[in-house]
């Protein structure tokens, strides 16, 4: 190893939101930092395209990562903004139900959320089309606490901070080897190596694949799922004023189709949630036959395709059908027309599956090692993780050094 090899106390792999949030809670302790990123810019992939909610935390089950970290996170990230003069707004949001089905599972949301400390409330038809006056269902939760941002400029504010507090950003970098040692840990880029005391990794949709090349055993493989959304005509944008979500699948860790008014003023529904064809499949074009191969004989997404095939080929069916997607929206927005919709980009969910079929629910971390020459891996960080970045960082960083951080 060369003497002139550049050494932190911390690198951290991968420029999205978690990957910056935490080198930012490790710059403020006054150690050395540096973010490696394969891209050429940061917030590439899943921080810079999603719906841009900040999430309340009202969905996720009690005591786990998600309930605590997306709570925290959701009163932090309006902080931060307001702060830093960024784009937000707190909406608040209707979660929907269209069935009578649904009303056990919505009953179930209000427990979560009740549990979770976040503030929610029953409504009725009447008082939900206070809010939505164009929704149709048969009940409603209105959650005051969610909003909107811009999750790209949050991340690139994070980066000008860490650069601020002596911490340094490689873009352009992809890491292809992690040789942990007694003391350090050797990270090995396309263009030269890092030293670092400890390494976290926050690879999103390449974490198991860095995880691999550290010599650690995931448990877990990314599954690519693309989240596609449709954007409303002017006519259709009327019927939305804010957050509008269906009652989710508990089968799944996906929220449904929803309705969301952005920071810009413009609506879209999405996002649903099909197979890639490429670990950063965004199109139905993008096809990388060997990632594919590798998703689809994997067992876990064997196991996941025997037990959801229905459901599968129903986001196919919405991804390939305006007719079909439209339906879908119907049901909480019945006037709502096919010729509304338009193609509004898409974004690529970083799912970690078990082996035996499992979708991780929660953020999950795996740490080889503890101290000096050790390796933090975060290998399921999709939704909310955007929101719940700033105690995420906070909660990694306790994690390496067993230091707490307060909020900023």
């Amino acid at each position: 190893m060369s003497p002139s090899t550049p050494s932190f106390d911390v690198v951290v792999v991968g420029g999205g939101i978690v990957g910056l949030a935490t080198a930012h809670a490790v710059a403020r302790t006054g150690r050395s930092v540096a973010v490696v990123e394969r891209e050429q810019q940061l917030a590439r992939h899943q921080t810079g395209n999603n719906s841009n909610v900040i999430h309340s935390g009202l969905y996720y089950a009690p005591g786990g990562y998600k309930a605590r970290l997306a709570v925290a996170g959701c009163a932090e990230t309006v902080a931060f903004c307001r702060e830093h003069d960024l784009p937000h707004e707190v909406t608040g949001k209707l979660v929907v139900a269209t069935e009578p089905e649904e009303l056990p599972r919505m009953a179930e949301l209000k427990r979560r959320g009740d549990a979770n400390g976040v503030e929610n409330h029953e409504l009725d038809q009447a008082g939900m089309r206070e809010h939505e006056p164009h929704v149709r269902g048969i009940a409603a939760l209105y959650v005051p606490s969610t909003g909107i941002t811009d999750y790209k400029a949050i991340a690139e504010k994070i980066g000008e901070l860490v650069g601020k507090e002596g911490g340094e950003i490689h873009l352009g970098r992809a890491v292809h080897q992690i040789v942990r040692r007694a003391d350090d840990v050797v990270v090995r880029t396309d263009s030269g190596d890092l030293l670092g005391k400890q390494v976290v990794v926050c690879a999103g949709l390449r974490c198991d694949d860095v995880a691999k090349a550290a010599g650690a055993d995931p448990g877990v493989r990314i599954i690519p799922f693309r989240g596609e959304y449709s954007g409303f005509s002017d006519r259709a944008a009327e019927l939305v004023k804010g957050l509008i979500y269906p009652v989710p699948d508990p089968a799944f860790p996906f929220l449904g189709v929803h309705a969301t008014r952005g920071i810009d003023g413009h609506v879209h529904a999405g996002p649903n949630a099909v197979l890639a064809l490429a670990r950063e499949g965004y199109s139905w074009g993008v096809v990388k036959p060997k990632e594919f191969l590798q998703t689809i004989t994997y067992p876990g997404m064997l196991k996941v395709a025997q037990r959801h095939w229905k459901y599968g080929f129903g986001e196919m069916h919405r991804s390939l059908s305006r007719k079909a997607m439209v339906k879908q929206i119907q049901r909480m927005l019945p006037d709502v027309r096919a010729e509304d919709l338009h193609r509004a980009g898409a974004g690529v969910r970083a799912q970690a599956v078990k082996a035996d079929g499992t979708l991780v629910d929660d953020f999950l971390f795996v740490e080889q090692g503890s101290g000096a020459g050790s390796v933090l891996h975060v290998l399921n960080a999709p939704s909310p993780a955007a929101t719940a970045a700033l105690p995420i960082g906070r909660e990694i960083l306790e994690k390496l050094t067993g230091e707490k951080l307060a909020p900023l």
